[in-house]
């Protein structure tokens, strides 16, 4: 799934839907387990959040220097691109409106960017922070799967303890993304912040980021693991954990391997959790206990509707867990 600029929900919704019933179905019959548990814990009262995410939002500026383009303004962020990705799939406003989120707004907060969040009719939280600019980033595409990435502007970290007074922390799913370490404090602290009326843990995804998928950190992550619902790397993350460079860890070969050892490790407390991982143009593989899959990307590559790629991991992880939840 990739983030097309200028378009909305609205827009992605009546795009060609011909790959997504086989893919919808597919991903249904491996995550039935999980989501039908984490459902039951709120089987006696209604949720008024059904998903929040920890992700930032990040105003992107974008160049490809091999088509002489720049892109700047553009909505990113990986909470932004969850929240579009549970957007997509949710009817505005009663299912819309389930999707809860913050998004810290600069002194530089663009009108245009307020008025296109706006549109996606979600729960979204605005936080005015007068004092500092908006979190923004600069993305660098280069030939084969090249990026680069760095902030503009200093980032402003979301945390559990943000979720308290928008009333988000009893949600029924959150997405993370963030290092193996800071995985076990957010799911600790959220696990703590939750009020007594809600006595079940919450579905819990993980993303890894790029920067701390490293062997050094391969034991906090195996402990990570044991704490989430759903653990979705992309296939270079999931090998960089394996000291693989990027070219062997996204063979198919080593996409598998590197996933069995995850699900033989154990996803979750009971073990039972599927690992979901993201191959760009390959699609993605998903092992889990109703076996293996994989199932193909959305666009084939090259596409002309792909403007860049930005997002696109996210966007899909929160899509196949709304497609079924």
């Amino acid at each position: 799934m990739y983030y097309m600029h200028g378009t909305s929900p609205r827009g992605i919704n009546a795009m060609p839907q011909n790959v997504i019933p086989t893919s919808r179905a597919a991903i249904a019959e491996t995550l039935a387990s999980a989501f039908e548990r984490c459902q039951q814990r709120y089987a006696n009262g209604p949720v008024s959040v059904h998903f929040v995410t920890l992700g930032m939002f990040i105003i992107d500026k974008i160049e490809i220097p091999d088509q002489d383009v720049i892109y700047d303004n553009i909505i990113g962020g990986a909470g932004a691109f969850s929240i579009l990705g549970a957007r997509i799939v949710s009817e505005a406003p009663a299912a819309s409106k389930t999707l809860g989120w913050i998004v810290d707004a600069g002194s530089d907060f663009p009108a245009e960017i307020m008025r296109e969040l706006q549109r996606w009719e979600t729960n979204m939280i605005i936080r005015e922070t007068p004092e500092r600019q908006t979190t923004r980033g600069y993305n660098v595409y280069g030939p084969g799967d090249y990026r680069a990435f760095e902030y503009l502007t200093p980032k402003k970290r979301l945390t559990p303890a943000d979720l308290v007074e928008p009333s988000l922390v009893d949600a029924l799913s959150f997405h993370l993304i963030c290092s193996p370490t800071r995985c076990i404090q957010i799911v600790n602290e959220l696990l703590s912040l939750r009020t007594d009326s809600v006595t079940e843990a919450p579905l819990l995804v993980w993303e890894p980021v790029p920067d701390l998928c490293k062997p050094s950190e391969l034991p906090t992550c195996l402990d990570a693991l044991k704490l989430v619902s759903i653990v979705s790397p992309n296939a270079a993350e999931l090998g960089a954990f394996y000291g693989q460079d990027t070219t062997v860890a996204e063979s198919r070969e080593s996409v598998e391997a590197n996933a069995e050892k995850w699900f033989d490790h154990g996803i979750g407390p009971q073990n039972d959790g599927p690992v979901i991982v993201r191959a760009g143009q390959n699609g993605c593989y998903i092992r889990s206990t109703s076996g293996q899959l994989w199932l193909p990307a959305y666009h084939a590559f090259p596409s002309p509707h792909v403007v860049d790629p930005t997002g696109g991991g996210n966007c899909f992880v929160r899509t196949c867990m709304k497609s079924v939840l």
